[in-house]
């Protein structure tokens, strides 16, 4: 990766919050689904993050953040006897998507933060760079 500013630094960090934002947004979507078996029922999303360090030899210590990949969730959603439910199996069980409402709200909380420290970093290095630029005036 070349060099880095302020700007790709904080832009490359949004970039990665929207990421885990849509990831939350499916999984709250999906928190209520059944289906019919355990193999198919609606698991958890969550992104993997990496750090990615600036190659340029000037600037070391730079480093900003990207989304690398989306992993599914490995815990096993919950078993319901529900024998009359259009998806029971042929045991009466249907499965529930595993994904905890609450953390996903507290996630989303965290997100947002992050993402609007990131628009008040751009605007504070904006307006340190027009008020550069004015200082020859």
């Amino acid at each position: 990766m070349k060099s880095l500013s302020i700007f790709d630094i904080s832009g490359r960090a949004m970039s990665a919050q929207q990421v885990r934002l849509n990831t939350i947004s499916s999984n709250l979507a999906n928190a209520q689904s059944v289906s019919s078996s355990s193999e198919t029922a609606y698991r958890a999303l969550r992104p993997v993050f990496e750090t990615q360090y600036s190659t340029d030899p000037s600037n070391p210590g730079l480093a900003t953040v990207a989304a690398v990949d989306i992993k599914r969730s490995q815990a096993t959603p919950e078993k319901r006897y529900a024998p009359t439910h259009p998806q029971a199996d042929k045991d009466g069980y249907i499965y529930a998507s595993n994904v905890d409402t609450n953390e996903e709200l507290v996630e989303m909380l965290q997100t947002s933060r992050q993402y609007q420290n990131n628009i008040e970093v751009l605007t504070t290095a904006k307006t340190l760079m027009l008020k550069t630029l004015n200082v020859g005036k």
